[in-house]
């Protein structure tokens, strides 16, 4: 196991940011296995949604399936231990790139949500921005007669549905002016918004260090921060079971379990 208090003494101060494999011990799937290949089909793509009404009813329909997954997951020890490393001074930011909202359910007070939160709904016409759960019921009533059968859970929050199911998916439109409506998460191909980034990148620019836990940073969003880190001089720790775009500018590499790792780093601190 690592030097823990070496680790906490070198970075007294850090930015965390998190990926996929920090929720995959609380059942939500993550994108990519241990090399960083996609474990299944491609995630939907944000110019789809937009554009493709079968691209939205399809989401809607395997969103409405996934849905009572992601509402009753619970936080595991990687969120609690990054909770408690924040009330103890140790982060001063976590960015994620989750959006299941397990972090703040943990506790966690500084929280960016780099690509936003399932359990928000935005109208992409007036951007009204509602609860996913009230989503959930208008789905229900405008399809009453679906019996659901899961096959998979997604990582994006939604699971596979059978095809006739999709055909048949009727969408509610926005209640204030009928306008579309979004989950309000950055979807593949989308843009994270620069307020979030430029958040992110202040805080890191006054921190001692980075701390990346559960992420293989293939998606640019993430590993941007580790460009900008090693830019700085800011060492960099990553915590994650297999390779990472980022290894070559990590100061140190643990690939072990991160909630263990984790949970070790926050023991130390009591």
């Amino acid at each position: 196991m690592i030097d823990i208090e070496t680790l906490l003494n070198n970075h007294p101060n850090m930015v965390a940011l998190t990926g996929a494999g920090i929720s995959a011990a609380s059942g939500i799937p993550t994108y990519r296995n241990d090399a960083g290949e996609w474990k299944r089909s491609d995630p939907i793509q944000h110019k789809d949604f937009v554009e493709s009404e079968a691209a939205r009813r399809r989401y809607w329909a395997r969103s409405m399936a996934g849905w009572p997954f992601v509402a009753e997951s619970k936080p595991n020890r990687a969120h609690h231990a990054l909770a408690r490393l924040e009330q103890a001074g140790h982060i001063g930011l976590l960015a994620t790139q989750n959006v299941d909202g397990l972090h703040q359910r943990a506790g966690h007070q500084a929280v960016i949500d780099l690509h936003g939160r399932l359990d928000q709904v935005r109208c992409l016409n007036c951007g009204d921005l509602t609860y996913r759960g009230d989503l959930q019921e208008r789905l229900s009533a405008l399809n009453p007669a679906w019996s659901l059968t899961v096959t998979a859970l997604r990582p994006d929050g939604d699971a596979e549905v059978d095809d006739e199911v999709v055909d048949s998916m009727t969408v509610p439109d926005c209640k204030l002016c009928g306008g579309t409506l979004m989950p309000d998460v950055v979807f593949f191909g989308g843009t994270v918004p620069r307020e979030r980034v430029e958040a992110t990148k202040e805080a890191l620019a006054n921190s001692d260090g980075l701390l990346v836990a559960g992420s293989s940073l293939q998606v640019y969003s993430g590993y941007r921060f580790c460009r900008l880190a090693a830019e700085l001089g800011k060492p960099i720790t990553i915590i994650n079971r297999g390779r990472t775009r980022a290894d070559d500018l990590a100061s140190l590499k643990i690939e072990e379990d991160a909630g263990e790792v984790l949970d070790q780093l926050a023991n130390s601190v009591r």
